[in-house]
C-alpha cells in the first residue's frame, strides 16, 4: 500500500503529522497546539467460530493502532462484510455486540458504520482518537542504548490455525483468546508516564516484520534475546507438529535479508518470529534508565506478560540480530 500511495500525485497538508510514508500504525492530523486526531482502519476475517469473541478480537485489533500511537480512542465506525443470504442476522448481532463491549471498555463510542454483502464475514473498525502533538509515539525514533520491551506473548497465528484442526488444548486456546481480546489500553496508560522513543503494535507482519519497521535506516540494530521473547503456550509445539500459516512465507521474504539468526535457532523458533499476530502486544524502545521502572509499573497494572527482550545498538551487520 505504501508503494502504491507514493506513486500517486502528491497530496500535501502541513497539518499531517504522521502519514503513510513512515508505515506507522495510524495517521495523525494536527488540530491545534494541544490536540491532534489519530485515524486508523482495520478489519479481519473470523479467527474463531464464536461471533461475540470474533467481534471482541476484531475491535481490540482495530483499537490497538490508536494505543500504539500514544492516543486515546474517541469514536468508531463498523466495517462489515456479511453473507446476508447464508448466515442469520443473530450472528452479525453477536459480532457487533462483542465489538461494542470492547469499544465501551476503551472509552470510545460507536457512531454507526457501513455494511456490504460479502461471501465471507469480515469485520473491523475505523477508529478516531486524540493525542497531544508533542506526545505522539512513532515507530521510528529508537536510540542506541534503548531497551526493548514487548507487552504480549506471540504465537496466536499458528494457534488459531491449529485450533481449526482441534489440535490445541482448551486451556492454551483460552489463554490465546484472552490475550487477543485484551485491549492495549492499560499498557498505553502506564507508558504515558514514561519517555517513549519508539513504539508499534505487533500484528500481521509478525514480530520480526514489525520490529524491522522500527529500524528503517541502516544506522541502528535491534538486538533480541530469543529466550526472553514471550511465547503463548503450545505455539512452539504446533510448529514442531508441522502446523504453520500461509502468511509466514510472506513475512519471511520481508525480513530474511535483514536479520541475523544463530545456527542453534531452530526452524520452529524462526517461524514464531514470523507468526502473524491478531491484536498483539506493543513493542517499545525506551531509555535504559527507565526500563526497570516501566516493567514494574506494567506488572503492577496487570500487564504481566510484558518483558524486556533486547536493546538497541548502532548498526552491526544486520538490522535485527537474534541471540
Amino acid at each position: 500500500m505504501k508503494k502504491l500511495l507514493s506513486s500517486l500525485p502528491q497530496n500535501y497538508d502541513k497539518n499531517v503529522l504522521v502519514g503513510f510514508d513512515t508505515s506507522d500504525d495510524a495517521g495523525v492530523y494536527l488540530l491545534n497546539d494541544e490536540q491532534a486526531l489519530v485515524f486508523t482502519a482495520d478489519f479481519i476475517t473470523p479467527p474463531v467460530d464464536d461471533p461475540f469473541i470474533y467481534g471482541q478480537i476484531a475491535a481490540a485489533n482495530s483499537l490497538s493502532d490508536i494505543y500504539a500511537m500514544g492516543g486515546k480512542p474517541l469514536t468508531c465506525l463498523n466495517l462489515v462484510g456479511f453473507p446476508s443470504g447464508k448466515l442469520d442476522d443473530e450472528i452479525l448481532e453477536g459480532i457487533i455486540t462483542g465489538a461494542l463491549q470492547k469499544i465501551t471498555e476503551g472509552g470510545a463510542v460507536l457512531l454507526g458504520g457501513h455494511t456490504t454483502d460479502d461471501d465471507e464475514p469480515k469485520f473491523g473498525l475505523t477508529v478516531t482518537g486524540l493525542v497531544h502533538p508533542d506526545k505522539i509515539w512513532r515507530n521510528s525514533g529508537a536510540r542506541p542504548g534503548d531497551h526493548l520491551i514487548l507487552t504480549k506473548a506471540i504465537g496466536s497465528g499458528v494457534l488459531l490455525n491449529a485450533n481449526r484442526k482441534k489440535l490445541v488444548t482448551e486451556k492454551a486456546m483460552r489463554e490465546c483468546l484472552d490475550s487477543m481480546i485484551k485491549l492495549n489500553k492499560t499498557t498505553a496508560e502506564v507508558m504515558d508516564g514514561f519517555e517513549i522513543h519508539a513504539a508499534t503494535d505487533i500484528t500481521g507482519f509478525g514480530f520480526a516484520g514489525h520490529a524491522l519497521e522500527m529500524v528503517p535506516g541502516a544506522d541502528l540494530t535491534f538486538n533480541f534475546t530469543l529466550n526472553e521473547i514471550p511465547v503463548l503456550n503450545e505455539a512452539m509445539q504446533m510448529y514442531q507438529n508441522g502446523i504453520a500459516t500461509r502468511v509466514n512465507k510472506i513475512n519471511r521474504s520481508m525480513v530474511e535479508q535483514y536479520w541475523s539468526i544463530p545456527q542453534e535457532c531452530t526452524p520452529e523458533q524462526q517461524e514464531l518470529l514470523l507468526d502473524p499476530q491478531t491484536s498483539g502486544g506493543l513493542l517499545f524502545a525506551v531509555p535504559e534508565d527507565q526500563s526497570a521502572s516501566i516493567l514494574a509499573a506494567l506488572h503492577d497494572a496487570g500487564v504481566t506478560s510484558s518483558k524486556r527482550i533486547g536493546f538497541v545498538s548502532n548498526y552491526n551487520k544486520a538490522k535485527l540480530i537474534f541471540n
